[in-house]
């Protein structure tokens, strides 16, 4: 019994999931729970788990895994779904969630997309969290920042997930929105009020409270609003498929629709939402896909 005992040991192999081969893409878990059932590597016709199931409470928060755009919420096959776009071709699925989002939002990592409900595992309420371009499918664990564990029979290779490319820059732009010093970057980092390692989805700049905000380029206001951790946001489609946003604002002046010429004041310095003081965070996307707003201006 030893021996059959030592060789079932010797079978097996911990081995980390392959990280991403993504610049733009890392995900952060949509529920605190531990995964009940793994990612089945099947075919697009083939008969498998193409997502993974995460334990979580009935009407627990779901929070989007990455930033994007809310792609559908709303109902399939009976089941309460949620969708987000990353911009990047892929996009996250989270079944069955009461959206409390629509779409065409754009979230940001770790924002509350919706409340779980009970009806996809027998054992309790649980997520299926996938991730998809459409044609193929992804285990959405191998782009944490913190790879899930896996034991894997030895001689085994782990299959690579997908690559999935950076977002590109679009265009440039003449100046930074605010006159002030970029105090926090554009890239993974601990949030300062959560503390919760994760993609700082847009670039901040310091300034003192009240320091005009303005529009780098002319265009048309889509949302204006209280946006949970951004606090007060004002997002404008600049045409081209280039949309900015400027979050942590006092208060919003500006209405969704209006035309806004470039140079003109979109806002001013606030410290609304998850913010430790004033200054502004701005962010940008083009075609959907998120991007470092740096990259947009003259001599970057």
């Amino acid at each position: 019994m030893r021996t059959v005992a030592a060789l079932i040991l010797s079978l097996l192999l911990a081995v980390p999931s392959p990280t991403a081969l993504a610049d733009d893409l890392i995900l952060t878990a949509p529920v605190e729970g531990r995964v009940l059932r793994g990612f089945d590597d099947v075919g697009r016709y083939a008969a498998g788990h193409r997502g993974v199931d995460l334990a979580g409470g009935d009407g627990a928060a779901v929070l989007a895994a990455a930033a994007g755009t809310v792609r559908f919420a709303g109902s399939v096959a009976g089941r309460p779904t949620v969708s987000v776009d990353h911009g990047n071709g892929w996009r996250t699925t989270y079944q069955p969630v009461r959206a409390a989002v629509g779409t065409g939002d754009l979230v940001g990592a770790g924002e509350r997309i919706g409340s779980l409900v009970a009806g996809h595992c027998d054992a309790g309420p649980c997520l299926h969290w996938g991730l998809t371009d459409g044609e193929r499918y992804a285990d959405p664990t191998a782009f944490m920042a913190v790879p899930v564990v896996r034991l894997l029979p030895r001689g085994s290779v782990p299959l690579s997930p997908p690559s999935i490319g950076a977002a590109p820059a679009a265009g440039r732009l003449g100046g930074p929105p605010v006159a002030g010093q970029v105090t926090s970057r554009y890239g993974m980092r601990r949030h300062p009020v959560t503390g919760v390692y994760k993609l700082h989805d847009g670039v901040d700049f310091g300034a003192a409270c009240g320091t005009p905000v303005t529009l780098p380029r002319g265009g048309t206001v889509t949302s204006a609003g209280y946006h949970g951790g951004y606090g007060y946001r004002v997002i404008v489609d600049h045409g081209g498929g280039l949309v900015t946003a400027y979050a942590h604002l006092p208060r919003v002046g500006v209405s969704v629709g209006q035309r806004l010429s470039a140079g003109q004041v979109v806002g001013v310095v606030g410290s609304s939402g998850l913010s430790t003081g004033c200054h502004l965070h701005w962010m940008a996307w083009q075609g959907g896909r998120l991007l470092d707003p740096l990259t947009l201006l003259e001599g970057s």
